[in-house]
């Protein structure tokens, strides 16, 4: 199979979805890895890096995409990339795709008439989200740093310290959601020497949480009326609720936010699927935050991006044995083979076959096995 890796061209994105060694395996497998010149620079990879490694290099992005057979991205088709969508037909695309959240990606995919098979949905069956993971515990562990510079009188915020100093209390860190993400920020938070507190409506998910902080982080059963309290109460707010594939609930109005303390920040990690909070918007790292009241939003929507060197290599780790698969096999076969990989195709010829992105813009769902 002929696999190519396009530089991404959202803005401020430096992570590239293969790394040497990715092409070094595929290669070795018979495949041919295309990859366009410097796609690999924002994350410290050279061109010589996947020439080494039995990649090919091409010039412009048109040509791997009319070339490739599978294209392997790590964010969603922005509008300048829609024509290279139907560059080849029966092409599949392998990528974060966030499809509830944008009704003109969605559309475009369809008008392509090709497969599109998205990191986010693909799932295992005790409900964990392999490729989603890794850039959750990125964007979760990055989530509190990003509040604490924000904090700062210089980023904007109340001035607070987010660790305080013997005889001044710490900043107060609400994280709303303890899953992967929000597990991740709490635990950098509690490293920051912050006041942590972590609602989720899953008492289970609580009790594990409780253990595994061994109670230095406050748990708290979400209602409206405790996640009210707590945000008021909060120097910083760490919105990381997932619903797998759907848009993300609004949690945070913008009333509460009018009566939230001056300066105090909000990260929304759940960006990508819409945004938790009512007034949040998409933001990019050059222009990262903007104000709601007298409060700090941060809402950039590839918080992974700013540490590629990091990411790319988390990303890769997770994503090749799946590639591997789709190369060895087509994606027919290998979804057909593998439960979790099934639960990641999105669009298939200009039929949309995930039923939350279908609910999310009112669109008829196709049965995956219709295709099959």
């Amino acid at each position: 199979m002929i696999i190519g890796v396009p530089k991404e061209i959202k803005q401020d994105e430096n992570r590239v979805s293969l790394t040497p060694a990715g092409a070094r395996e595929l290669s070795g497998a018979g495949h041919k890895v295309i990859v366009e010149q410097g796609a690999g620079v924002g994350s410290s990879i050279s061109d010589e890096d996947y020439r080494s490694n039995g990649a090919t290099i091409l010039e412009n992005a048109d040509d791997v995409w009319a070339q490739s057979e599978l294209v392997l991205k790590v964010k969603e088709p922005v509008g300048d990339e829609y024509h290279r969508l139907s560059a080849r037909s029966n092409q599949v695309l392998f990528t974060y795709l966030h499809l509830a959240a944008s009704r003109e990606c969605t559309d475009a995919l369809m008008k392509a008439h090709n497969v599109a098979i998205a990191y986010e949905t693909v799932r295992l069956r005790d409900n964990s989200l392999p490729l989603l993971t890794p850039m959750s515990e990125v964007a979760g562990r990055m989530a509190p740093m990003m509040g604490a510079h924000h904090l700062m009188r210089s980023g904007g915020g109340r001035g607070t310290l987010i660790s305080g100093v013997p005889g001044v209390t710490p900043a107060n860190v609400v994280v709303i959601g303890a899953g992967v993400a929000g597990l991740a920020a709490a635990s950098m938070a509690v490293g920051l020497h912050a006041n942590v507190k972590i609602l989720d409506r899953n008492l289970d998910r609580l009790r594990q949480v409780d253990i595994h902080f061994d109670g230095r982080v406050q748990t708290i059963a979400s209602s409206t009326l405790t996640l009210e309290e707590a945000c008021l109460d909060a120097d910083i707010v760490i919105g990381a609720v997932l619903v797998v594939g759907a848009k993300a609930p609004k949690l945070i109005s913008n009333e509460l936010v009018s009566r939230m303390r001056a300066g105090s920040v909000l990260v929304d990690i759940s960006v990508d699927q819409g945004g938790c909070f009512e007034d949040t918007r998409p933001t990019t790292h050059s222009q990262p935050t903007f104000m709601v009241h007298d409060s700090v939003f941060y809402c950039v929507a590839n918080m992974p991006g700013a540490v590629p060197h990091t990411s790319t290599q988390a990303l890769a780790n997770a994503t090749l044995p799946y590639v591997l698969e789709l190369a060895r096999h087509g994606w027919r076969d290998a979804v057909v083979a593998d439960d979790s990989l099934a639960e990641g195709v999105n669009v298939v010829d200009g039929a949309v076959t995930y039923g939350p992105v279908a609910d999310a813009h009112l669109i008829p769902v196709t049965p995956l096995r219709t295709f099959l």
